[in-house]
C-alpha cells in the first residue's frame, strides 16, 4: 500500500516539475519579447539606432527562432527532448546575461539572433515534453497551463518592462528574467530524471535540416524586405529551396519534415492550417489598435498599453479553461469555437472610426482574447495528440514555426496596407482619414482569414481514417 502511495506521489511530483519547468520558460520568453518591444525607443536613444536597425533588434529573434524550431524539435526526437531543451535554456540564459553588456546596436542584433536560435531549442521541444509526460486525458489541462503562462508573460511584459525601463534602464529587463531561467534549469536538473527518445538508432536528416532552415530563412528575410529588390530575390530563393526540400524529404528515410503527414493525417493537416490562420488573423491586431489609440485617440504609450493589456489578460484567463475542456471534449470543436469568437470580434472592430468610444473597443479586445485563449491550447492538444510518439518533437517544433511564420505574415499584411494607403508619408493629422482606412481594412482582412480558419479547424475535428 505504501509503495503504491510512494509511486503515485513521485509521479505527481515529476509531472508537477515538468509543467512548472516548461511553463516558467514559456513565461520568460513571452515576457522578454513583449518587454523588449516596449523598450525599443530607449534602446534606439542609447545606441542612436535607425528605425531599420531597431526593427532587426526585434525581428532577428523571430527569424532565427522560426527557421530552426522544427529542426531542434526533430533533433530532440533523436537525441533526447530534455537534452535539447536544457542545452537551449542554458545557452539562452548565458546570452541573456551577455545582452546586458551590449555595446552597440549591431552587437545586440547578433545576440538577439542567437537568442532566437537557442529559443528554438526550448520551444521546439516544450510541447513535446509536456505531451510525453502526460496522458491523453491530462494533456489539455497541462497545455492550458503552459499557454496561460505564455499569455501572462505577454500581459506583464509591457507593465513590468515599462517600469524597469523607466527606473533602471532597458538592460534591467534581461536581468529580471535570469533568476526565472536559472530556477527552471535547476528544476530540470534535480527533479526531471526522465529522458524522451523515440527514434533511437535512426539517422538524423542533416540534408533536410539544412534545406529546411535555409528555405525558411530566405523566405522570411525576403518577405521582411519587400518591396525592395533584395526582398523579391530572397523570396524567390526561399521558394526554390522549398521545392528542393520537398524532393529531399520525400526520398529521406527519416525526414526532418515528414511531408507525408499532410497527406495521411487529416487532424494534423487541417489543425495546422487553422493554427497558421489563427496567428495570421490575430498577430496584427495589437499593431492596428496601437496605431489607432496613439494617433487617432491621442493616448500616450502607457495609457494605450493599459487598454491593450485587456486582450492578453483574457487570453491568459481562458487558456487554462480551454485546456481542461479539450481533455473532456473534441479539442478541434473547442478550437473552432475560439476561432468563431475571434471572427465575431474582428467583424465588430471593422466599424470603428475616429469617434468610437473606448468602451466599445475594450470589450471587443476581451472578446478576441477569449477566442484566442479558447483556440490555442485546444488546437495544440489536437495537433500533438494526432501524431505518433516518434513525431512529437516534429509536431512541437512545427507548432512554434507556424506561430512565428503566421505572426510575421500578419505584420507583413499591416505593412502592405500602410504602404498602400499612406505610401512614404509620415502619419500626421492630415493623413488620419487614410490611417483609419488602414485599420478598418486590416480588421476586415483579418476577419475574412478567421472565417476561413473556422472551416479549417472544423475539418480538422474529423478523426483520421
Amino acid at each position: 500500500m505504501n509503495t503504491t502511495v510512494d509511486i503515485s506521489s513521485k509521479e505527481k511530483s515529476f509531472k508537477r516539475s515538468v509543467i512548472v519547468a516548461t511553463s516558467i520558460s514559456a513565461f520568460t520568453f513571452a515576457f522578454m519579447t513583449s518587454a523588449v518591444n516596449l523598450a525599443v525607443p530607449a534602446i534606439g536613444r542609447e545606441f542612436n539606432a535607425s528605425a531599420v536597425e531597431l526593427g532587426w533588434a526585434t525581428s532577428s529573434y523571430m527569424l532565427t527562432s522560426a527557421a530552426f524550431m522544427l529542426i531542434f524539435g526533430r533533433l530532440g526526437d533523436f537525441i533526447g527532448r530534455k537534452k535539447v531543451f536544457s542545452i537551449g535554456l542554458l545557452l539562452n540564459t548565458f546570452l541573456t546575461i551577455i545582452l546586458v553588456f551590449s555595446q552597440n546596436i549591431t552587437m545586440m542584433i547578433v545576440l538577439r539572433a542567437l537568442q532566437g536560435l537557442t529559443g528554438a531549442m526550448v520551444f521546439g521541444t516544450n510541447m513535446a515534453i509536456v505531451t510525453a509526460a502526460f496522458k491523453p486525458g491530462e494533456r489539455g489541462k497541462s497545455m492550458g497551463i503552459n499557454v496561460t503562462l505564455t499569455y501572462l508573460g505577454l500581459s506583464l511584459g509591457p507593465v513590468i518592462g515599462g517600469m524597469l525601463t523607466q527606473y533602471f534602464g532597458w538592460r534591467s529587463i534581461f536581468m529580471f528574467i535570469v533568476p526565472f531561467q536559472i530556477a527552471s534549469l535547476l528544476l530540470i536538473r534535480l527533479k526531471i530524471k526522465t529522458e524522451w527518445i523515440d527514434t533511437a538508432g535512426e539517422k538524423f536528416d542533416l540534408k533536410g535540416a539544412i534545406a529546411y532552415g535555409s528555405a525558411l530563412l530566405a523566405f522570411m528575410y525576403g518577405f521582411s524586405n519587400l518591396p525592395a529588390l533584395k526582398g523579391w530575390i530572397c523570396l524567390t530563393v526561399g521558394i526554390l529551396l522549398g521545392i528542393v526540400l520537398v524532393v529531399i524529404e520525400l526520398k529521406a528515410a527519416n525526414p526532418i519534415f515528414e511531408i507525408r503527414l499532410f497527406f495521411t493525417n487529416r487532424v494534423f493537416t487541417f489543425s495546422s492550417i487553422a493554427a497558421l490562420i489563427n496567428y495570421l488573423a490575430t498577430a496584427a491586431i495589437g499593431f492596428f489598435i496601437s496605431l489607432y489609440l496613439q494617433y487617432l485617440k491621442g493616448f500616450d504609450a502607457r495609457t494605450a498599453g493599459m487598454v491593450m493589456i485587456s486582450q492578453p489578460a483574457a487570453m491568459a484567463l481562458m487558456s487554462s479553461i480551454s485546456g481542461r475542456l479539450s481533455d473532456r471534449f473534441n479539442p478541434g470543436i473547442i478550437a473552432s469555437l475560439g476561432m468563431g469568437i475571434n471572427f465575431a470580434g474582428l467583424v465588430l472592430l471593422c466599424f470603428i472610426n475616429e469617434n468610437t468610444h473606448i468602451a466599445y473597443i475594450v470589450p471587443l479586445l476581451i472578446m478576441i482574447g477569449t477566442g484566442i485563449g479558447f483556440f490555442t491550447p485546444s488546437n495544440s492538444n489536437a495537433i500533438m495528440s494526432s501524431v505518433e510518439k516518434k513525431y512529437l518533437g516534429l509536431a512541437s517544433g512545427f507548432i512554434g514555426t507556424v506561430r512565428c511564420f503566421g505572426q510575421m505574415l500578419s505584420l507583413g499584411i499591416a505593412m502592405i496596407l500602410l504602404s498602400f494607403y499612406l505610401g512614404g508619408v509620415p502619419i500626421t493629422p492630415s493623413t488620419y482619414p487614410s490611417l483609419i482606412m488602414v485599420v478598418r481594412t486590416g480588421f476586415l482582412i483579418l476577419a475574412i482569414l478567421s472565417l476561413c480558419g473556422i472551416f479549417a479547424s472544423l475539418v480538422g475535428t474529423k478523426r483520421n481514417n
